[in-house]
């Protein structure tokens, strides 16, 4: 029986080879590790505090940190070793991170914003607790931008600052679930949590090349004051497809908390990760006919699609009409933060920052039947894509239209030279998809001629995620990118 201590910090840092070492695997490799006995919980959770300390004073992707709180839930793993080993969905003790939207109980939450900088809730949010029943072990909360809306472009906050590209500290981590990515892509953590709605956690995976995955409404259950929302999901994000299929597995299942909520399925998603499936048919649109597209973004894209021919699928450019997303986009996107957040507005107004103010004061204002005439035409689009899917099994398009840019960015129609809109464009090849009720993948496929990473967003049918998983993995194998983001310690 493996005995793990708490090891004082100095101790449990002293070596950075062997922290290296823990922090390098992938999630799958160091859960069959932890399965084996072969390393402990404890002695993950000290790797991965001494990671963060070596790391994250360069690039602040977790400001808000539960090392006490993770160590005591490492111990109590091992004491319950055996219902973990007999759980196949069980992550056996690996360390994770929680975007800071979403609730640990006695751990601070406070959405990004100083109104709630010293909340600490009593209880966990939904999925914390699957998690947590599963065997993982939250370690930090990961920066967000205030209510996961304000700036959109980044990943910043009055209360914590901006969160850095561990590729290169000079660029944006995307938004909003930027600690998310950059804690996963500099081996903080092996897994993370991101929300989406527009592409929050799709975005930021691509310009910090790792994996994000939207599930399907339903498919992870979660707390929301608006039950019966089918834009806003909670997913995993992680280095590898195999990861963020692990990670998957122990987000599942049903709850009558959350009425969209669905049974697991009786199959394991790493397994589809682990066994490849080449798709028959592909679709690929450079834009979905919606926005400009960065010629280099669109060109690595491009080929990293194509590479679906090698494993035998046919490859061909077409999509559904995507044209009325824009339209869709704004006037769903600024009820949905009314909805959430419009109560803010008379007590808390004047320290609302100017974007985030003014998307509340346009949702709080819009006509109910504007919004039923969006629904209508929601309706009617995920209807068009879903045909889709009787000749196509996965329709592929860039996950941005841009490759990160300067972190201090402050418009996105300065990049690239790309005439964009920075209300909308930026997020319009996401937020399309989340429209459709498809689950969605970023899948890192390239780097720009000076080292900007690009994602290739694949999106599957309703529920089809074993099907987005296995083509993943399969296009991953066959582009062969680096892991983890070659960060020097700070």
């Amino acid at each position: 029986m493996m005995v793990s201590r708490r090891v004082p910090k100095s101790t449990a840092c002293s070596d950075a080879s062997g922290v290296n070492e823990l922090t390098s695997l992938t999630a799958v490799e160091a859960v069959h590790l932890l399965r084996q006995r072969k390393v402990s919980p404890v002695e993950l959770v000290n790797a991965a505090i001494c990671r963060i300390e070596a790391t994250d004073a360069a690039i602040n992707a977790v400001p808000i940190r539960c090392f006490d709180r993770a160590l005591d839930a490492a111990h109590a793993v091992e004491r319950d070793y055996t219902r973990h080993r007999n759980d196949p969905r069980s992550l056996c003790g690996l360390p994770v991170a929680v975007k800071d939207m979403t609730d640990v109980a006695g751990v601070r939450c406070t959405y990004g914003s100083t109104l709630f900088a010293d909340r600490v809730p009593l209880h966990s949010d939904i999925v914390v607790e699957t998690l947590e029943r599963r065997g993982a072990i939250v370690l930090a909360k990961t920066n967000t931008p205030e209510f996961a809306s304000a700036g959109g472009l980044n990943t910043a906050n009055k209360l914590f600052g901006a969160t850095r590209n561990p590729w290169n500290t000079a660029l944006a981590c995307g938004g909003s679930s930027g600690g998310s990515a950059a804690a996963v892509a500099s081996g903080q953590v092996w897994l993370a949590t991101g929300t989406d709605l527009g592409g929050s956690l799709r975005q930021p995976a691509s310009f910090c090349s790792v994996v994000g995955l939207r599930p399907t409404p339903g498919r992870v259950a979660r707390s929301t004051p608006l039950p019966n929302d089918m834009l806003c999901v909670v997913g995993p994000m992680a280095r590898t497809v195999a990861d963020a299929a692990l990670m998957l597995d122990a987000m599942v299942g049903e709850t009558s908390r959350d009425p969209l909520s669905f049974p697991a399925p009786h199959y394991r998603y790493v397994r589809g990760a682990q066994t490849w499936h080449a798709p028959k048919r592909v679709a690929f649109s450079p834009n979905l006919g919606l926005c400009p597209v960065a010629a280099e973004v669109a060109a690595i894209c491009v080929n990293a699609a194509m590479r679906f021919a090698d494993g035998g699928a046919i490859v061909e450019h077409t999509s559904p009409d995507f044209s009325a997303a824009r339209e869709i986009l704004n006037v769903l996107r600024p009820a949905w933060l009314a909805a959430h957040w419009g109560d803010l507005i008379e007590s808390h107004g004047g320290e609302l920052s100017g974007s985030f103010r003014a998307h509340l004061d346009t949702g709080v204002k819009l006509p109910a039947k504007v919004v039923w005439e969006a629904e209508k035409k929601r309706a009617a689009l995920a209807q068009r894509v879903i045909r889709l899917f009787d000749r196509y099994d996965l329709l592929a398009c860039p996950t941005a239209p841009v490759a990160a840019f300067p972190f201090d960015t402050a418009r996105i129609d300065a990049i690239d030279c790309m005439p964009l809109d920075i209300e909308s464009d930026w997020m319009l090849l996401t937020y399309a998809i989340s429209l459709t009720g498809c689950p969605a993948l970023s899948l890192p496929c390239g780097f720009t001629s000076d080292g900007r990473p690009v994602g290739l967003q694949l999106i599957a049918g309703p529920r089809a995620e074993i099907t987005l998983i296995a083509a993943a993995a399969l296009l991953e194998s066959l582009i062969d990118m680096p892991r983890k983001a070659p960060i020097d310690p700070a």
